[in-house]
C-alpha cells in the first residue's frame, strides 16, 4: 500500500509528490496527458512565449525611440510554434526526470476513486488496475467554462487552447471575456497585428482588480486600438462565406461585429468529471470540491488541491496547497502561513497584485491611506522606455501595516515579490522606506510608493498646501 495516491500531475500534484518522496512517504501519481498540467502545456508557459514574441514585436516597433531602424522585418507563424513547443517539451521532459529521479512511481491513466483506499486507473492499454494507498490527493485541475449561446459552436469559435496552436495570425478577432486570460491574448494579438475586440459582460475589464489598476490599464489598452466593450452580452454568433458575425447587447442597443475568428476566454471550472467523486460521498458542487483548511475533502484521507478545489486559481498555489497537504499527512506542521498570494498579468505593460484592494478595504470598514509612485518619475523606468504605469502601496491607517501592493508597470511579475514578503510578514511603512533601494532600478519606485503613503515622497513635487 502507498502513503500517498495521487491523481493529477500538474503544478499542484507533481510538486506534492516530489515533496512526499523528500519526506521519505512511498507514493504514485496518476497522470493521463502530459506532465505539468494546464499551467505548462496550456496555459502559463506557452501563453508567456507568445507574450514574448509581442514583446520583441513591441521592442522593434520603438526602436527608433533608442536611434535605431529597423524596416522590412517579418514573422514566421512556425518559427514562433516551434520556439514555444521547445520550451514545453523541455519543461515537460524536466518534470518527468524530477518524478524519475525521486524514484516517484508513475502511473499512466486515467485515475477514477472507487473508495477512501482505492484507485482505479483505466491504463492507456485499455486495461485497468487498482493502487492502494492511506491517502489519496486529487489534483486534477481545471478545463475552460463554455458559454451557452447559439452559434457557440460553429468553426472558427475557439477556446484559449486552440487558439495557442495558431497557424495564421487573425486580421479580425473578437474575444469573449475581459478577464485575465483574454487580455493577455489580446495583447498579444494586438502586437502581432490583429484588429481585437474584447466583450466583456461585466461593467469593468480585470474583475477583481484594484479599480485604479484597471482602469489605467483600460485606457492604455483602448490607445493601442484594443476596442473593449464592457456592459455588453454576447447573444448570438452566424458565419457565412464572409467569416463570422458576432451579435452583442450593450444597455442600449444591440450591434454587430464581423471577424475570422471568435476567442471564447470566460474562465475556467473545475475537472470533476468521472473522477469518482459519487461513488466515494465527497461532497462538491459545480464550483469545486469543500475542503477544509487542511484541504481535506468530507472523506477522511482523501484530499483536493488546486483548481479542483476551486477556492483559488492560480498554479502557484495548487503547488503551495501540494505541499501543505503532504506535510500535514507526514505529520510535519509548521507554522501555519498568512496564504498571501500574488497574482501577475502578462500583458503591456504587466500588471501585478497582492492583498487587499482599495474597494476591499472599504468593504471591509478598514481605514487606509495610498501610496502612490508613477514609473514616469523613476530614472531606470525611463532608460528602458517603459514609463508607463505606477505601484500603489495601501496601508492600515491606524499602525501603518501594509495590506496591499498593486503595480502596473514594467517588470511587475517580479517586483510584486516585495510587496508580498511586506504583507505575509506584517511588516508597516516604516519597514520598506527605511530599507536601502538600490539606484538606478525600478525597485526605487516600490520605495518611493511607501514614501507617499506618509506624503513624504522624495520625487513628488511637493503638495500643495490650502
Amino acid at each position: 500500500m502507498k502513503d500517498i495516491v495521487i491523481i493529477g500531475g500538474g503544478p499542484g500534484g507533481y510538486v506534492a509528490a516530489i515533496r512526499a518522496a523528500q519526506l521519505g512517504a512511498n507514493v504514485c501519481i496518476i497522470e493521463k496527458d502530459k506532465f505539468g498540467g494546464t499551467c505548462l502545456n496550456r496555459g502559463c508557459i506557452p501563453t508567456k512565449a507568445l507574450y514574448k514574441n509581442a514583446q520583441v514585436i513591441n521592442t522593434i516597433n520603438k526602436s527608433r525611440d533608442f536611434g535605431i531602424t529597423i524596416d522590412n522585418y517579418s514573422i514566421n507563424i512556425q518559427d514562433i510554434q516551434n520556439r514555444k513547443n521547445n520550451i514545453v517539451s523541455s519543461l515537460v521532459n524536466g518534470v518527468e526526470k524530477l518524478l524519475q529521479e525521486n524514484n516517484i512511481e508513475v502511473i499512466r491513466g486515467k485515475g477514477i476513486i472507487k473508495d477512501s483506499k482505492t484507485v482505479r486507473v483505466e491504463l492507456e492499454d485499455g486495461r485497468e488496475k487498482e493502487i492502494k494507498g492511506k491517502n489519496i490527493i486529487i489534483a486534477t485541475g481545471s478545463i475552460p467554462d463554455k458559454i451557452s449561446i447559439p452559434g457557440i459552436n460553429v468553426s472558427g469559435v475557439i477556446t484559449t487552447e486552440e487558439m495557442l496552436e495558431f497557424e495564421e495570425i487573425p486580421q479580425n478577432l473578437v474575444i469573449i471575456g475581459g478577464g485575465v486570460v483574454g487580455m493577455e491574448f489580446a495583447d498579444i494579438f494586438n502586437a502581432l497585428g490583429t484588429n481585437v475586440s474584447v466583450i466583456e459582460y461585466l461593467p469593468n475589464i480585470l474583475n477583481g482588480v484594484d479599480s485604479s489598476i484597471s482602469k489605467r490599464y483600460k485606457a492604455i489598452a483602448k490607445r493601442k486600438k484594443i476596442n473593449i466593450m464592457v456592459n455588453a452580452k454576447v447573444t448570438k454568433i452566424t458565419k457565412d462565406d464572409g467569416g463570422l458575425q458576432v451579435y452583442y447587447e450593450t444597455k442600449n442597443n444591440e450591434k454587430t461585429i464581423k471577424v475570422d475568428k471568435v476567442l471564447v476566454a470566460v474562465g475556467r471550472k473545475p475537472n470533476l468529471s468521472n473522477i469518482g467523486l459519487d461513488g466515494t460521498g465527497i461532497i462538491y458542487e459545480e464550483k469545486g470540491i469543500y475542503v477544509n483548511e487542511d484541504y481535506e475533502t468530507s472523506v477522511k484521507g482523501i484530499f483536493a488541491i488546486g483548481d479542483v478545489n476551486g477556492k483559488v486559481m492560480l498554479a502557484h498555489e495548487a503547488s503551495h496547497q501540494g505541499i501543505k497537504v503532504v506535510e500535514h499527512i507526514m505529520g510535519l506542521e509548521g507554522k501555519d502561513s498568512n496564504e498571501v498570494i500574488p497574482s501577475c498579468i502578462f500583458v503591456f505593460p504587466e500588471i501585478a497584485c497582492v492583498g487587499l484592494t482599495e474597494e476591499e478595504a472599504k468593504q471591509k470598514e478598514i481605514d487606509v491611506k495610498i501610496g502612490k509612485f508613477m514609473f514616469s518619475a523613476n530614472g531606470k523606468a525611463m532608460t528602458m522606455g517603459e514609463k508607463e504605469g505606477f505601484v500603489k502601496i495601501i496601508a492600515n491607517k491606524d499602525n501603518d501595516e501594509i495590506l496591499g501592493v498593486h503595480i502596473l508597470g514594467p517588470h511587475a511579475s517580479d517586483l510584486i515579490h516585495e510587496g508580498v514578503l511586506a504583507i505575509n510578514n506584517n511588516l508597516k511603512i516604516n519597514d520598506i522606506t527605511k530599507t536601502i533601494h538600490a539606484h538606478p532600478t525600478l525597485s526605487e519606485v516600490f520605495h518611493e510608493a511607501t514614501l507617499d503613503v506618509n506624503d513624504i515622497s522624495l520625487h513628488i513635487l511637493p503638495k500643495k498646501k490650502i
